[in-house]
């Protein structure tokens, strides 16, 4: 698509699509009424052409826009854009050109006009934001093609309101609007602005997101960072960012706390059975599920103890006396909990720097689960993903080796798929029954994740070992070498998505070493 620019100053916004191209848009030229503007020489820079056409002093409008079209006519023009450009626009002009847009500085129909931001401190609003819209005869009033809001502070002042619309606000609204018109998604009929795309889909063109600072950190990842937290008050999902921290006097939760507990807690909401974890750098260091929490935080706790040293516990059953004495046998950060016992409180808040966080409930399992979408911060804009909610039941796993996989081993199989979602790949899980006996996180080889894995269960783990384990794999195997080393450590069965180029090598590797093998036909990966 190609765009006309329009400015009497900076063309800040003009400047800024031009660096962007929107859709592909690319300007073929800028004009501006003022042989002085600064837009001129940020347009030479970036090799657009320009035009001046200033207007005399005795002429009218209608005979100036006819000299602006003129300087136009030379240009291929699909769509004008306006940036500043402090004249109204007349019908002479509109019906001799394509659709013209304009930014204004404020969420119209509020506060038009050229002291947009004096009228919104005056007004003592929260929020504003800014308008693109379809330039008619009406100074403002044109049909609306998309909005941006900012939030307005209580020490503003009318020039830091405007850098901050500026760049949070037009400089989001403005290049999306382009690139709706550049893709074909708006059109104007009839005099309103049709935009076919932007619809509340699961994944909308796009987004908006609130959230109000809860807590300020003493530091973020490192000492040298500052932290904040932020809440989202429509979240009903049972959350570390809502929870009630139970033991008055004791010290905030970090930046690191606050992660790690997060990815403590969405772990133990995999299981209904009574589970238990512990989680250090958001990796498990062990989980469990029994017929009681006592049983799976002492299960959890004995594959990896050392690791698990200053680490995270969560619990998905109210925590009572007998699992809160087996918590303080060794040093925690926190204990993420839906509850408390009053035994249980007394030994956990006796502990001077151990935080105890209720998130409210008596019982959290995959029930519990709300927020169905996640992102993350990238420098320039978020990746958004539908939240890895999927686990194999035993129907969903395919056996392809000549043994087959015991029940017991095919429970195993399915409660380490639950375990291995939250190991950061290349992840690995070894598991008995319900409960991890070693666990490879974070290894750029699949190979190495397994040995990882097998010497944790060998020389980490407390009264088990990797003989006679469940293997599961976050993605499938390139070669049969990592199932070599799961047969040196004694794995009896895997579980693995499959999918290789090499899967009837692996298989034929499983078969000769007497493995049982399962494809779960999906892979979970986790990268953060």
């Amino acid at each position: 698509m190609k765009l006309a620019g329009m400015a009497s100053n900076r063309g800040r916004n003009l400047l800024h699509i031009a660096d962007r191209a929107p859709g592909g848009a690319e300007f073929s030229v800028i004009v501006t009424n003022d042989a002085d503007a600064p837009v001129l020489e940020a347009a030479a820079e970036r090799d657009i052409p320009t035009e001046v056409v200033e207007r005399d002093a005795d002429e009218d409008r209608a005979a100036h826009e006819e000299r602006i079209l003129d300087a136009l006519d030379g240009y291929d023009v699909d769509l004008v854009t306006l940036d500043g450009y402090m004249r109204v626009l007349t019908e002479t002009f509109r019906d001799a050109t394509p659709t013209t847009l304009n930014v204004h500085p404020s969420l119209l129909p509020s506060f038009p006009g050229a002291d947009a931001h004096e009228q919104v401190l005056e007004a003592d609003v929260s929020v504003t934001g800014a308008t693109v819209h379809v330039v008619t005869e009406s100074v403002d009033e044109g049909p609306i093609v998309t909005q941006e809001p900012v939030a307005v502070y209580d020490d503003d002042d009318a020039a830091s309101l405007k850098e901050r619309v500026l760049h949070d606000a037009e400089f989001k609204a403005y290049p999306r609007a382009v690139k709706w018109f550049a893709d074909g998604e708006a059109t104007v009929v009839d005099g309103e602005v049709v935009v076919e795309a932007d619809a509340a889909e699961e994944l909308p063109l796009r987004r908006i997101e609130g959230a109000d600072r809860t807590a300020d950190l003493r530091y973020g990842e490192n000492p040298h960072q500052d932290a904040a937290v932020y809440g989202d008050a429509s979240c009903d999902e049972p959350s570390v960012v809502a929870a009630d921290q139970l033991n008055e006097g004791a010290k905030a939760l970090s930046y690191n706390n606050y992660n790690d507990a997060d990815g403590a807690l969405s772990l133990i909401k995999e299981f209904e059975r009574p589970a238990a974890a512990a989680i250090k750098h958001t990796n498990p260091a062990g989980c469990a599920t029994a017929d009681t929490l006592a049983e799976a935080y002492a299960d959890a706790l004995a594959t990896d103890p050392m690791s698990a040293f200053g680490g995270i516990v969560s619990l998905n059953r109210t925590c009572d006396r007998e699992t809160a004495e087996l918590i303080v046998d060794s040093f925690k950060e926190v204990v993420v909990a839906p509850g408390y016992t009053d035994g249980a409180l007394d030994v956990l808040t006796a502990q001077e720097n151990l935080r105890v966080l209720d998130v409210g409930g008596d019982e959290l399992g995959p029930d519990v689960v709300s927020e169905t979408y996640t992102d993350q911060s990238l420098v320039g804009g978020r990746l958004v993903q539908e939240r890895d909610t999927w686990a194999p039941d035993p129907d969903d796993l395919e056996v392809v080796t000549e043994a087959e996989p015991t029940e017991a081993q095919i429970e195993t199989m399915c409660f380490s798929w639950r375990v291995l979602k939250h190991v950061m790949s290349n992840g690995i899980v070894l598991a008995k029954d319900t409960e991890t006996v070693g666990v490879g996180m974070g290894q750029v080889s699949r190979v190495d994740a397994v040995r990882l894995a097998a010497m944790k269960a060998e020389e980490h783990a407390e009264d088990k070992g990797p003989e006679g384990s469940v293997m599961a794999s976050d993605a499938f195997f390139p070669f049969p070498d990592a199932v070599e080393e799961a047969a040196k450590a004694g794995v009896d069965a895997i579980v693995q998505p499959g999918g290789s180029n090499n899967d009837e090598a692996v298989i034929e590797t499983a078969n000769e070493h007497g493995i049982a093998m399962a494809f779960t036909g999906n892979r979970t990966f986790r990268h953060s």
